[in-house]
């Protein structure tokens, strides 16, 4: 795969399929020391270090992948991307619409280059239609998506869903994309253009709203921790003893509410006032009071696995610590790998949250530095010289 994308949209697709196998070449701008891809530049960072090598989101998304400089401007650079995509299955990358086409790399002359060659492009709203000129990020994403709208609490402003929520969302988009059309090749032996549009991606999140306004003309509004659209009743996010310490809880019908009313010993619960849905629905305020009252004062792990032991759904608020160093199914699944960089030794990285039983992912090396395999790849694998290498090196073309 030669990779041209970055940041966690791209990134985070051929992330997942270096794990699964594929040969990934992370094709970086040498001019730029490879700050096109912002999070080769921020943190967080292991120690006081800083440094194109050091971000911890490049270094997360970039594992297994090789490192390669390429400068596009360059007549020689040029010359170089044509090598590797003419001996690449796909081309990926989420520039701005447009980007490619004017250095001489769209669909059309990938084609030339390689007449079955898979490209893949993820932008905001795609490469056609008048919004495909608009530059976006994670969050102009969730915004006009309608995310944003749905996010908060009551009466308040909307609270957005995270700073790249939609980047995630949308690598693993780009993932599929990839797998579906590479499938098409191998049945027919063609190659294709898929365009990604994250803005749409993220609509195709809300299709119960969507639904809700196409046919009730009724628009979805922020429920908080409550249930979107009533349907569960308490459902909420709750105060338990210490600092910063809460537990979820969500009960379905009367039956889950009595199992609550006897894990906390709170009789109240059991009230007529709260038989049925409709009924809990309309008392929320009130059932979320009595319920933080009595949760206030007890343990959140103790009181979520007495829960759970009883048959609710229910957890308490995990703190990083909690989750990625303390929990016992996240070791089992090994969700955490351990890998060598060649500057911050061994780190911790994301994996994949799947088990496969037939092909197992595996992630044992670490996000490249800057152009660390330009010889392994323009040398080993292209043919090219050691005194080729040093010139263009000196010239800026790598």
């Amino acid at each position: 795969m030669c990779d041209l994308s970055g940041q966690l949209a791209g990134a985070g697709a051929t992330k997942i399929l270096a794990a699964f196998g594929a040969e990934v070449l992370r094709v970086e701008d040498p001019a730029t020391q490879g700050l096109w891809d912002a999070l080769r530049g921020v943190g967080p960072y292991v120690d006081e270090r800083r440094g194109v090598n050091f971000g911890a989101g490049f270094n997360n998304h970039n594992v297994g992948k090789y490192g390669v400089t390429i400068n596009m401007r360059t007549p020689e650079g040029k010359d170089l991307l044509r090598e590797l995509i003419s001996i690449s299955d796909v081309v990926c990358e989420n520039f701005a619409a447009g980007v490619l086409d004017k250095r001489g790399f769209g669909y059309a002359e990938l084609q030339k280059i390689k007449a079955d060659i898979i490209y893949v492009s993820n932008c905001g709203f795609g490469h056609t239609g008048p919004y495909r000129d608009f530059k976006t990020w994670g969050p102009i994403v969730q915004a006009m998506s309608g995310l944003t709208f749905t996010a908060g609490l009551p009466d308040a402003e909307p609270a957005g869903w995270g700073f790249s929520y939609m980047d995630h969302m949308s690598a693993l988009y780009m993932t599929t994309a990839i797998l579906a059309a590479l499938h098409h090749r191998d049945r027919t032996g063609e190659g294709q253009h898929v365009d990604l549009a994250t803005v749409p991606a993220g609509i195709a999140m809300l299709p119960t709203e969507v639904l809700d306004w196409t046919v009730n003309g009724r628009a979805a509004t922020a429920a908080g921790n409550r249930a979107d659209f009533a349907e569960m009743a308490p459902h909420g996010i709750y105060p338990c003893a210490g600092a910063d310490r809460w537990i979820a809880i969500a009960c379905r019908d009367e039956r889950e509410l009595g199992v609550l009313a006897k894990v906390l010993n709170e009789p109240e619960l059991s009230s007529d006032r709260f038989t049925t849905l409709e009924q809990r629905v309309r008392a929320a305020d009130e059932l979320d009071a009595l319920i933080g009252d009595v949760t206030a004062s007890r343990d959140a792990a103790t009181l979520a696995d007495d829960l759970v032991a009883a048959g609710l759904p229910a957890s308490m608020v995990k703190s990083p610590s909690e989750r990625i160093d303390d929990d016992p199914d996240l070791a089992a699944m090994g969700l955490f790998p351990t890998v060598t960089h060649p500057d911050m030794g061994e780190v911790r990285v994301e994996g994949i949250p799947m088990r496969c039983s037939a092909t197992p992912w595996q992630i044992t090396s670490a996000a490249p530095r800057l152009g660390q395999h330009n010889r392994e790849v323009l040398v080993d694998l292209l043919g090219h010289s050691e005194a080729e290498l040093d010139d263009w090196a000196q010239r800026g073309v790598i």
